[in-house]
């Protein structure tokens, strides 16, 4: 994929924020210098109601980017097709620039388990996942963006890394990749990896977006340090380095600011946005 095809399926949206409730009047009146929202699919599927008629009010000033959080693209249990048809239905009301959902698994034998389950790398898990996001991309009638997630177990029996399972699975399923950069940071120190290695790893071409986010520290009782994606926190100075380096190699990606706890006022999060476009100009003004 050359760079102008790549442009075309992930246009750069520039600096972008995750849309929630507290901030909904800021946004209206015009207090924001956001370029894009990013909004949680599942909140928004019902036909009626504030939140659809919000998001609506929302989309009619700024771009928009669906990111799921319950298609449990690698479960086991057949694809949700009631869940497509509703996932469909708000991608043609709200026309996203981006539609994307995470490298999971959320529930099996009809249980929804509300988290981001981790995979094993193998061949067997890496053909099953990519052909349900093609199966999923058919009903949409669009690519959509993969996200690597957080993780604090391993399998041993997987056969390659996350990243080299994360480049294949985009070539073999034709999609794009968002690259969460904080899960990136948490999942090395959690797994003992290089972060930049895993960045070089991952397909120029292939990254339409990008996730930063804070994350918590704790320490078990050996002594030995987890770090948790815990989105409460500012990014710290690790992340922010990572960031940099993401820049370098996959140049300027729609880039956006997670916080889902403990959340603060409008003005603190376009300080985040602000660090993160101040990082990206100074890499591209190099390049």
């Amino acid at each position: 994929m050359d760079a102008q095809t790549k442009q075309a399926m992930f246009p750069n949206m520039g600096m972008g924020l995750g849309l929630r409730t507290p901030h909904y009047r800021d946004i209206l009146d015009g207090r924001t210098d956001v370029a894009w929202f990013e909004a949680i699919s599942e909140n928004y599927m019902d036909d009626g109601g504030r939140p659809i008629l919000m998001l609506e009010k929302i989309r009619e000033r700024y771009p928009i980017a669906l990111h799921g959080v319950s298609l449990s693209i690698a479960s086991t249990d057949p694809l949700d097709q009631e869940y497509l048809k509703r996932l469909k239905d708000l991608v043609g009301r709200i026309e996203p620039s981006i539609v994307s959902d995470h490298c999971c698994w959320t529930g099996v034998d009809g249980q929804n388990l509300h988290d981001l389950m981790p995979i094993p790398y193998t061949d067997e898990v890496l053909n099953h996942v990519a052909e349900r996001i093609l199966q999923v991309q058919d009903v949409l009638g669009r690519r959509i963006l993969i996200e690597n997630v957080s993780s604090y177990i391993a399998f041993r029996h997987s056969e390659m890394t996350e990243a080299d399972f994360l480049a294949a699975l985009s070539e073999k399923a034709d999609c794009g990749l968002l690259l969460d950069v904080n899960n990136v940071y948490v999942n090395s120190v959690n797994h003992a990896f290089d972060a930049g290695e895993f960045l070089k790893t991952i397909p120029k071409d292939r990254v339409g977006q990008i996730h930063l986010a804070g994350h918590s520290r704790t320490e078990n009782a050996d002594g030995s340090i987890v770090l948790v994606d815990t989105h409460d926190q500012p990014v710290c100075s690790d992340v922010w380095n990572l960031y940099r380096q993401s820049v370098e190699r996959f140049g300027a990606v729609s880039t956006m600011i997670e916080w889902d706890a403990a959340i603060p006022d409008h003005q603190e999060l376009l300080s985040e946005i602000g660090k993160a476009k101040i990082i990206q100009e100074a890499v591209i003004e190099k390049r």
